[in-house]
C-alpha cells in the first residue's frame, strides 16, 4: 500500500515540476525526497518477490514484457535522476538531462500504474484486521 501511495505522490510531484518548469527549489527537493522513498520501496518490493540474488536473470526470464520494461526504465530513471540532480545542485537550472529524466520517469510511472491496476484484485482482497 505504501508503494501505491508513493506512486501517486511521485506522479503528482512529477506533474508539478513539469507544469512549473522546475523553477521552485522547494518542489524539486520534495520530488527528490518522495522519489528516493519511492525507489527504496521499489527495491523492497523486488526483494520481497526475488530476494537479493540474481535479479538480472530473473528479470530476463520474466514472462511479462511490462515487468521487463519496468526494470529497464527504473534503471534509466535512476541514472538520469542522479545526473539531473547533480547538474541542478550545481546550477539550480533545469537541464536537458532533467528533461530526458522527466520523459523516462513519466513512461516508467505510466507503466507502474498499469502494473498496479493489473493487480488491483490484490488490494481489494486485503481486509483490515484488529492487529494491523
Amino acid at each position: 500500500m505504501v508503494l501505491l501511495f508513493l506512486t501517486i505522490i511521485a506522479l503528482v510531484s512529477s506533474i508539478q515540476l513539469e507544469v512549473t518548469g522546475s523553477r521552485s527549489g522547494l518542489w524539486v527537493w520534495v520530488h527528490v525526497i518522495v522519489c528516493c522513498l519511492f525507489i527504496a520501496n521499489i527495491v523492497w518490493h523486488l526483494y520481497l518477490h526475488f530476494g537479493w540474488e540474481r535479479w538480472i536473470v530473473r528479470f530476463r526470464n520474466q514472462r511479462s514484457a511490462v515487468t521487463r520494461w519496468l526494470a529497464i526504465l527504473v534503471v534509466l530513471t535512476v541514472i538520469s535522476a542522479l545526473l539531473a540532480f547533480f547538474h541542478w545542485t550545481g546550477s539550480y537550472i533545469h537541464s536537458p538531462i532533467g528533461a530526458i529524466h522527466g520523459k523516462i520517469g513519466f513512461v516508467f510511472l505510466i507503466l507502474a500504474i498499469g502494473h498496479t491496476v493489473r493487480r488491483w484484485k490484490f488490494f481489494k482482497c486485503k481486509k483490515p484486521t484488529r492487529n494491523g
